[in-house]
């Protein structure tokens, strides 16, 4: 159990039930409450918009996008046996849990959460919508069997994929959204402010992503060199690799701030933005630019992670800064 637990990298899979989770529940659902429609069979005072996806299907949608990652996850392990044996000195695929096993899961994972796509799809009026499932299950193949060797491409693909996590929220819940107040409401109310949050979330997403890849690649640079991969620290260097990466977090940096201060401008958030973020950053530039220690990069690859966790967490603060009227 503990084996194909860590086959599908369980924590990643708790990380993105909760995107997903504080998406809808502390981001959407805030936001909408703040703004008023008159509906037209009520009383004809303002009233507050609220959800309209049905929280069952939301919960399949979650299952979907974590079936569809599972069995990334397995297939990209099936493909790197030879080189996760030179980097890190163990596999679980081949050894604790078969190849034959592996490609079993790959395929139950992939039918279930395709079809779990289509279905909600379906049931939101948007049947076409399912196709995203389908794409993204082959691109996480192709991303594992080709993609993943060939300069920036995989990187990209990862980071566009992670972005989409957020995104698939708001996909779901417009529709729903809708067609409810076109139907019922006087007047249909904008929508745009929804999409420019969870927007939000997702280039911070895409970014950080970007940088924490190449950072992966810098440590997996001897296997990945051994058996022909173009990825970037073996193109550029390993020196070049990590001055993208650096560069990449100080954009990410330097946007937050522009942001806050053209959107946002309160207090909680640029306190949570220097203390929780920030910082964090800028020491993995620091250990990226001015340390050359191994096992330094891996702790600023960790850092990484930890800055997307707590850039997942914000959300928290947004709701409480619009429940509470803090801004």
């Amino acid at each position: 159990m503990k084996a194909f637990l860590n086959l599908i990298r369980w924590p990643n899979l708790l990380i993105i039930i909760l995107t997903m989770v504080l998406m809808r529940y502390a981001v959407i659902e805030p936001l909408l409450s703040k703004i008023d429609v008159i509906l037209l069979h009520g009383s004809g005072e303002a009233t507050r918009m609220t959800l309209q996806f049905p929280l069952f299907q939301f919960i399949l949608l979650v299952a979907a996008t974590l079936l569809i990652t599972a069995a990334g996850y397995v297939i990209n392990d099936y493909f790197d046996i030879r080189t996760d044996l030179i980097n890190r000195g163990e596999v679980i695929v081949g050894t604790k849990i078969s190849r034959r096993k592996a490609m079993m899961w790959h395929t139950i994972f992939n039918i279930t959460g395709v079809g779990a796509g289509f279905y909600i799809s379906w049931r939101a009026g948007y049947f076409w919508l399912g196709t995203l499932y389908l794409i993204v299950s082959g691109l996480l193949y192709f991303y594992s069997a080709s993609y993943k060797r060939q300069f920036l491409v995989g990187n990209l693909m990862v980071a566009l994929l992670t972005a989409l996590v957020p995104l698939l929220v708001v996909f779901y819940e417009w529709p729903a959204l809708y067609r409810y107040y076109m139907l019922n409401a006087v007047t249909l109310p904008d929508f745009n402010l929804i999409f420019y949050w969870v927007g939000g979330f997702a280039v911070f997403a895409f970014l950080l992503t970007l940088s924490r890849e190449i950072i992966k690649d810098i440590e997996d640079f001897e296997g990945d060199k051994a058996h022909g991969r173009n990825t970037v620290p073996v193109v550029t260097g390993i020196r070049g690799a990590r001055i993208i990466a650096a560069s990449i977090n100080i954009i990410i940096t330097a946007l937050l701030f522009i942001v806050w201060y053209f959107a946002i401008n309160d207090r909680i958030t640029v306190i949570y933005l220097i203390l929780l973020i920030a910082l964090p950053l800028l020491y993995v530039v620091y250990q990226l630019l001015i340390n050359r220690n191994s096992e330094q990069l891996h702790i600023a690859s960790r850092y990484m992670k930890l800055v997307m966790f707590t850039g997942i967490l914000y959300s928290l603060v947004v709701k409480a800064i619009l429940t509470w009227n803090l801004f």
